[in-house]
């Protein structure tokens, strides 16, 4: 008897994986994206034992989802875990400078596919301890609980429930190679499959939109939610297909990743080694166009000669300069009704800098882009179709790096309640995020954060849909030398007490109301 093919031809002309139709587990769904995980040639990814911590966390998670809402214990059966894009990130490496392509030339090119395998190969090899962690969650046992006795309570036996870990891949705007077909991203894929664990089928392309992959498109609509990576709301990162490259790549390779590689080259040995460090951490800046913002600030604290900082701001000018010439970009000039070139180079460029809101004003611009007045993707969750036609209940996207939980909308219908709400799964990666008390001052504060989301079915977790979490991890700075050009406040003498601040010159909003106060002395 001829076994059945594992895998259909879609609308959309991608190998499907068909959905486990006989499968009766109902497991529960955790979602991370934006690990960004990158070969080591340019800024800082998630420490290792990050991961470790999320094995943890997956056990703990699969031993409350096995609380049920009777009040009784019931092991889950298994748990599905999403990579939702962004996790093995290729752009963000300097090897690209040195190859003969860029991501913006022929993907099926030898030349190309060569330059994505090489770095692709070192990202893995440069996170193989934390990958190992994804390989043992894939293999039955690595997470376990207890088994339930005879009245329904967690058994107090050395015996173990194991929890299998299924692993899928979604891809992003740092990712989007593997959704290359071909057979030459087959073999890469098999690679990335191998090393992570995963369950995606190497000889079809990691999906970017859940139907492309018909296991992936059946956890979804199971659990009633629509995920995606998001990079499609954003012009500067998607150009209306997910084979091709768009003008972000080009930011990262060509500028942010050329001008670390620069100034070094030319200002190395003159440099503070506190300046050097800080222009790596680049990538890590969000959004990526306040690079400039975040090295005027990194040159006021941390080198002393006007004529450096003169330099340094001269040979970013000039990268960005040699950026809005590739021709890459050039015929991108009329690619948005505003003319993104000229805003880029207002945004860009410390000579066309123009007002002392030059942060927020590249926030709003980028904002604008999207039809936007914030940084939020809750209005695109608005208008997905699984939202409207309320097949989903709730819609994730990740990409923009802020967590984020926002209610959409309650529908009422046959005395029942349809709570909608948009995630936002955060990034497992380290931050720098500005100061509010004084923006002009482009101060910026770091901290390594990590976000996941777990979605319940049934009873599961005692009968709660969901549960969030994101953990911040602060980054010691204190050792680094710094030097502060600006006056700063005055001391106060010696012994003279401190005078409380001023900034609140009202009681606070939670102060106790007037009606509530106690009656004046004398009062009956």
């Amino acid at each position: 008897m001829q076994e059945e093919e594992p895998y259909q031809r879609t609308s959309m002309g991608w190998p499907l994986r068909r959905a486990e139709t006989l499968e009766r587990r109902r497991p529960m769904l955790v979602i991370i994206s934006d690990l960004h995980l990158s070969d080591g040639t340019s800024g800082a990814t998630i420490p290792p034992g990050a991961f470790h911590l999320l094995a943890e966390r997956l056990e703990e998670l699969a031993l409350r989802a096995s609380c049920r809402a009777d009040g009784g214990y019931r092991p889950i059966e298994r748990i599905d875990l999403l990579l939702l894009g962004d996790v093995l990130d290729v752009i963000r490496s300097v090897r690209w400078l040195s190859q003969p392509v860029r991501p913006w030339d022929d993907p099926h090119s030898v030349q190309f596919f060569q330059a994505v395998s090489s770095i692709t190969d070192e990202v893995l090899r440069h996170n193989e301890t934390a990958l190992s962690v994804f390989r043992r969650l894939a293999r039955d046992g690595a997470i376990s609980i207890p088994p339930a006795d005879r009245v329904s309570r967690p058994a107090a036996t050395e015996e173990r429930h194991a929890v299998p870990v299924k692993i899928h891949y979604m891809v992003g705007n740092h990712d989007w190679f593997f959704h290359l077909p071909g057979e030459n991203y087959n073999r890469l894929r098999q690679r990335v499959v191998s090393a992570m664990g995963l369950c995606n089928a190497p000889g079809a392309p990691f999906p970017h939109d859940p139907r492309e992959d018909g296991l992936i498109l059946d956890m979804q609509r199971r659990h009633k939610v629509l995920a995606r990576h998001g990079d499609l709301f954003d012009p500067l990162n998607y150009e209306g297909v997910r084979d091709a490259s768009s003008l972000g790549d080009a930011i990262v390779v060509e500028l942010v990743n050329r001008f670390s590689v620069e100034v070094e080259r030319e200002m190395g040995d003159d440099l503070p080694a506190e300046l050097i460090a800080g222009f790596r951490e680049l990538d890590n800046v969000r959004p990526t166009l306040l690079a400039p913002v975040w090295i005027d600030g990194l040159l006021e604290r941390t080198c002393p000669l006007p004529s450096q900082r003169q330099e340094v701001k001269r040979i970013w000018d000039r990268m960005a300069d040699q950026f809005l010439d590739l021709a890459f970009v050039r015929a991108r000039d009329t690619w948005s009704p505003v003319d993104a070139v000229d805003a880029l180079q207002s945004a860009l460029k410390f000579s066309r800098r123009v007002s002392l809101r030059w942060a927020s004003s590249i926030v709003e611009w980028l904002h604008s882009l999207r039809g936007a007045d914030d940084g939020s993707y809750y209005r695109h969750a608005l208008a997905e179709q699984d939202f409207r036609n309320r097949r989903a209940k709730h819609i994730i996207y990740g990409h923009t790096h802020h967590p984020e939980a926002v209610a959409l909308d309650a529908s009422y219908a046959d005395e029942h309640v349809l709570n909608q709400v948009y995630f936002n799964s955060g990034t497992w990666r380290r931050v720098h995020n500005p100061t509010r008390l004084a923006p002009d001052e482009h101060e910026f504060v770091a901290c390594d954060t990590m976000t996941y989301l777990a979605f319940y079915q049934g009873d599961e977790r005692s009968g709660r849909p969901y549960e969030t979490w994101t953990g911040t991890l602060g980054v010691e700075r204190a050792r680094l030398r710094t030097h502060r050009v600006d006056a700063g406040e005055p001391s106060h003498a010696t012994g003279q007490s401190v005078p409380a601040s001023n900034l609140f010159r009202a009681g606070p909003h939670f102060a106790a109301s007037p009606a509530a106060s106690p009656p004046p002395a004398g009062a009956q």
